[in-house]
């Protein structure tokens, strides 16, 4: 779809929606509905258990804990990728990563960088297509919505950024998946430049946001999507606080780092990095600054806060390259980025909505990283469009505090191989029920995770009807996406 009919359909859409007088309560003024502003935390990599508000007993997220006491805390969020570019594209389009077809990071690891790899590479785009309609697309030609981006893009090079798909503004965002020069300036990032020289990354994006915040025009709603670098690799720590973790990692630890064993690899087994645990807290403080702006601005009843992360932190790794796995742990969950047991997949997930979530409430409700785009929509007072956010589903009955009629059924296809030492393999939920298959190893495992959230019990003999239904589910739902299966190397290449 080139950009004109783009703005046809949407001026079309705009109209219907105008017709239909869609309008949520939320944010209704004497003089009728008025459209939210939205900010959008999008952490990379940070862990599920890596936040105070979700169990974590050494980092410290005194402002992120504080936004979670004031919103919703969802337990169960998934992300529709153990990494990074697909999940992404799934946020911003409400489109699960098979349809769009991206499936891996950009551009992925090849197979024969794996270890004696089974099958051969399986290709996807290493760009989000102009095509696709993202929500900052959506919200600003149908609401006239400011359209503001920090960060991590991921999406594609020049001709693919941030401001060629709908954002007004980008600031930082390229086709890197970590910052090329590092955390401190220079960075060697196309869209940012120092100002400063050994500037800290994650600060100097704050500063941005806070002035944007400044500067945004008050007669129009805005979008502020702040996408951070941190806590990706390279783990440089944060000069502002790393002697005060350091100083408490002395204190609280005498034992060395427990690992857990992981099929080839390791996971780290506690959270005693001071590194990490500095950078996790600039994401915090930035956080704090960030919605510290927005009350100073006076916007804070009408702005919509959400929190997440794109992948499950980085806890295991082959054992070759490391004796203790990845900078964090995400106990009690399995594994992490990477994988498609739950520490890869399952997410920290915060939802604010002034007037609709109650204060310190829970959602323990299984969603997912589609979920968001038509989310925003129905809190805009826009009607749905569900053939853009095809995958999709509103939260806001959850947000409401109401109880789904049934369960959900969640799918993930990961056929790529990962330096975590994850193999191609895809993976189904249903009500309590996982299954995860592993194509490498022609292994299927299943669990209960309401018995077993650590996912240490594999139940696919107990249960063989439950295996093999759910299996079975996922292959006609693969089949029906046109899922790329991976194909089998010849024999001379193996």
């Amino acid at each position: 779809m080139n950009n004109n009919a783009k703005q046809g359909f949407t001026a079309i859409i705009l109209f219907a929606g105008w017709a239909l007088a869609w309008a949520s309560d939320a944010f209704c003024a004497d003089n009728g509905p008025s459209r939210p502003n939205f900010v959008f935390f999008l952490v990379d990599d940070l862990g599920w258990a890596d936040l105070g508000c979700f169990g974590s007993e050494f980092y410290e997220t005194p402002n992120i804990d504080a936004l979670a006491a004031s919103g919703m805390r969802f337990t169960q969020g998934y992300a529709a990728c153990p990494v990074c570019s697909p999940t992404r594209a799934s946020i911003l389009t409400g489109r699960h990563p098979v349809r769009v077809d991206i499936t891996d990071w950009i551009p992925g690891m090849r197979a024969n960088k794996a270890n004696e790899p089974r099958f051969e590479h399986v290709d996807d785009r290493d760009n989000l297509a102009l095509e696709e309609v993202t929500i900052a697309e959506h919200l600003r030609q149908q609401a006239g919505y400011q359209t503001f981006f920090l960060g991590k893009w991921h999406l594609g090079g020049e001709g693919h950024w941030p401001t060629d798909q709908g954002f007004d503004v980008n600031i930082g965002g390229c086709d890197r998946g970590s910052p090329p020069g590092g955390y401190y300036a220079p960075w060697n990032n196309p869209n940012l430049q120092a100002k400063r020289q050994d500037e800290y990354l994650t600060e100097r994006l704050t500063d941005e946001a806070v002035d944007l915040l400044q500067d945004a025009d008050s007669d129009r709603p805005f979008l502020l999507y702040f996408s951070y670098y941190n806590v990706h690799t390279p783990i440089q720590p944060d000069r502002r606080s790393i002697d005060h973790f350091t100083q408490v990692a002395a204190g609280k630890f005498s034992s060395e780092t427990p690992t857990i064993p992981e099929h080839d690899a390791v996971s780290r087994g506690r959270q005693d990095n001071p590194d990490y645990a500095s950078m996790v807290h600039a994401v915090d403080t930035s956080v704090g600054r960030v919605l510290r702006a927005i009350d100073a601005a006076g916007q804070r009843d009408n702005t919509v806060v959400i929190f997440f992360s794109d992948n499950g932190g980085l806890c295991t790794l082959p054992r070759r390259r490391s004796a203790i796995g990845g900078p964090t742990c995400n106990l009690p969950l399995r594994s992490g980025k990477g994988w498609l047991y739950e520490g890869g997949i399952r997410e920290p997930m915060l939802v604010r909505v002034p007037g609709v979530t109650e204060a310190g409430s829970e959602c323990p409700h299984p969603v997912f990283s589609t979920d968001f785009f038509p989310t925003m929509l129905e809190l805009a007072s826009l009607p749905p469009v569900p053939h853009l956010h095809t995958d999709g589903e509103s939260l806001v009955p959850l947000l409401r505090g109401a109880q789904p009629d049934e369960p959900r059924t969640l799918y993930w296809h990961y056929p790529h191989y990962h330096g975590s030492s994850w193999t191609p393999g895809a993976a189904i939920r249903r009500g309590d029920w996982k299954l995860i298959e592993f194509y490498e190893s022609d292994e299927t495992e299943l669990y209960n995770l309401a018995d077993d959230l650590t996912e240490s019990k594999n139940v696919a003999e107990q249960y063989p009807q439950v295996r093999d239904r759910l299996k079975a589910e996922l292959t006609r739902w693969q089949r029906e996406m046109g899922a790329k299966m991976p194909v089998e190397a010849s024999a001379a290449r193996r």
